[in-house]
């Protein structure tokens, strides 16, 4: 959550794929009616509170990385009251004495840090400086080894060069009654060419513990192998690395992705309208 309010807040105008993979927060804001859902308006109906006016009804949203914006749970609804009440002690003391906020050293950011005893929850501030991110560490898949042969066999020479990289398809995803969702989607594209070879959509989760079977299924259906794979992201080198290794096909990351890029491009504005 720091860190995605970090790289919002650095100036950079954020693309979608920084928004969607970044932000993890409970928002609470002020609003023209316009922009609430029904479901909004039912809420406020329900408890008996009426607004009027520009930016006066309040808006309640959960932010969840991959996930679309989406109505609160009874958890984070019960959290989030929690976070306003702190955010009206600290402001109210801020206004009579703006220093509280100043961090007595560099990296240092104010928490209020609860205690429970015998008569509730004590509150106090604290100068915390947050843990280093860290990043999910990538497993590759144990390769099957049959599959691999047979495709070895059948496929004995290497020509071209691929691209390959996967990022959050812009349009969201509805399960059923489930919070909409963002999938990923793995463009394979020839670089000559610019020619997607194949195209897969997953969810998050599933995305990369299939990247194997993906590079299986394209190698048996277009009958080609590449000498050299180009990629962008780390996680995507560490995850063909070991298969593309078995094959003798080299794998180079590489800081733009030309035609995987323009493909990318072209399904953004088809999708939503916009340019990436």
């Amino acid at each position: 959550g720091l860190y995605g309010y970090l790289t919002l807040q650095s100036g950079k105008k954020p693309s979608l794929q920084d928004i969607l993979s970044l932000q993890k927060l409970l928002m609470a804001s002020f609003e023209d009616r316009d922009l609430l859902q029904k479901e909004d308006i039912q809420l406020t109906k329900k408890i008996n509170l009426k607004f009027s006016g520009p930016d006066s009804w309040p808006l309640f949203r959960s932010y969840l990385p991959g996930y679309h914006p989406w109505y609160l749970t009874g958890e984070e609804a019960r959290y989030l009251t929690l976070c306003l009440w702190q955010a009206i002690d600290v402001s109210l003391r801020f206004k009579g004495d703006p220093k509280k906020l100043t961090p007595p050293m560099g990296n240092r950011y104010l928490v209020r840090v609860p205690k429970k005893d015998k008569t509730g929850l004590s509150w106090r501030d604290v100068w915390m400086e947050p843990l280093p991110l860290q990043k999910k560490e990538i497993i590759a898949e144990p390769i099957d080894e049959v599959r691999l042969e047979k495709i070895k066999r059948r496929i004995p020479d290497r020509q071209g060069v691929w691209e390959v990289d996967y990022f959050y398809y812009p349009s969201p995803i509805r399960d059923k009654e489930e919070r909409p969702y963002y999938p990923y989607i793995t463009l394979w594209v020839d670089q000559h060419s610019g020619f997607i070879l194949r195209h897969n959509l997953a969810k998050p989760a599933e995305c990369m513990s299939e990247f194997q079977v993906n590079f299986f299924k394209l190698a048996e259906k277009r009958k080609i192998l590449p000498r050299e794979i180009l990629v962008k992201k780390e996680e995507t080198l560490k995850l063909l690395e070991p298969i593309a290794s078995e094959f003798g096909i080299n794998v180079r990351r590489v800081k733009e992705l030309k035609m995987l890029e323009e493909a990318q491009a072209s399904m953004r504005k088809f999708t939503t309208g916009d340019e990436l």
